[in-house]
């Protein structure tokens, strides 16, 4: 019988997902917050950005979830590098983050990273 391992999604802001990042590879499992700017119901493709930074989200393996033009929505989901280098995420979690403070939410991951550099550079402390 074989398993399937699913992976925790990286937390990752839109602003750094870009060719040269390090998550921006094939099969990256990430996790990313965005506004919801268009959804198309006939393709499953929602498009979200941040701040200048636009993401493609394939919603096709989602249930139950409603999509509002104009909400925060966060998304856990593979990355999937297309032939012209655009990623687009396949998500498999979606959930509506309306009343997320935005701001205070990307002060957080700054903190996180430099947090983990300094784990990963001083393990013992």
């Amino acid at each position: 019988m074989a398993f399937f391992e699913v992976k925790s999604g990286a937390l990752v802001s839109l602003q750094d997902l870009h060719p040269s990042s390090p998550f921006f590879k094939q099969g990256a499992s990430i996790r990313i917050i965005g506004k919801l700017r268009e959804y198309s119901i006939e393709t499953g493709l929602a498009i979200v950005v941040d701040g200048d930074s636009i993401l493609k989200v394939s919603t096709e393996h989602l249930r139950d979830l409603t999509f509002q033009v104009g909400s925060v929505y966060q998304f856990i989901g593979e990355l999937l590098i297309q032939p012209d280098n655009e990623g687009v995420l396949q998500a498999r979690v979606g959930r509506n983050v309306d009343g997320i403070d935005l701001n205070l939410y990307h002060q957080s991951l700054l903190l996180l990273k430099q947090f983990q550099a300094n784990h990963l550079n001083n393990p013992a402390t």
